[in-house]
């Protein structure tokens, strides 16, 4: 019994991704902490300018996109990077940005500037809000070891012909992370894919075969009821 007691409170004690937190009375409505996790990881993922990935910067865009003043939201995303995405492996530290005035301390070491790590970029690729994906597969693809070249492939073709089924499978795949289902984010493989979205992959296998088998006509039919 103590052994359970103390491998639960080890649990609770880790990080965990909030991004698809809800309140437990609005299970549509996203948590304030789910609010600030995506928007940090969705301006990493498009951001290029080193000075607009420091803490300052990120809080003064998150909160003039939200309408909130950038001081009352920099605690909130100090923590997040420094208790969850960064021990989590999904942010890191890319460099630091020497500093004119201030501190002599600050002066000397610089503030630190972020970037997503490829754990970082699969997440964001999860985000349903998140636009500019097209770019952030690319660069997932050219750095992560995916060994089965037909899957990577089949990634290729999905994204061209239906994004958002493929967006879709990202997001079931890093929900599962995210409750706990899987330890890690990475190798992202078939097999792990498999073991988290297998109902729906096997649905819409069954959609493709039996929509393949139609009449021309049968198959407009289908296409009309979808659009």
């Amino acid at each position: 019994m103590q052994k359970f007691l103390r491998r639960f409170l080890l649990i609770l004690d880790q990080p965990r991704l909030s991004i698809f937190h809800t309140f437990k009375t609005k299970k549509d409505q996203l948590t304030g902490e789910a609010l600030r996790q995506r928007s940090i990881i969705s301006l990493l993922a498009t951001e290029k300018n080193s000075a607009t990935r420091t803490r300052t910067a990120m809080s003064q865009s998150i909160g003039k996109k939200n309408g909130i003043v950038w001081k009352n939201i920099y605690s909130g995303i100090f923590r997040d990077l420094d208790e969850i995405l960064i021990p989590l492996g999904i942010v890191e530290e890319a460099g630091r940005l020497p500093l004119l005035r201030g501190p002599r301390v600050l002066q000397e070491k610089g503030i630190p500037f972020y970037e997503l790590t490829i754990e970082g970029l699969l997440v964001a690729l999860s985000i349903g809000e998140f636009n500019d994906k097209g770019q952030v597969l690319g660069e997932f693809l050219s750095k992560a070891e995916i060994k089965e070249k037909s899957f990577r492939d089949v990634i290729h073709v999905l994204a061209k012909i239906s994004p958002k089924f493929l967006y879709l499978i990202f997001e079931i795949y890093v929900k599962a992370y995210c409750d706990g289902q899987l330890n890690n984010l990475l190798p992202f493989d078939v097999q792990n894919l498999k073991n988290f979205s297998v109902n729906y992959l096997e649905i819409q296998g069954e959609l493709l075969n039996g929509f393949m088998s139609l009449s021309k006509r049968d198959k407009n039919n289908v296409m009309t009821f979808f659009s």
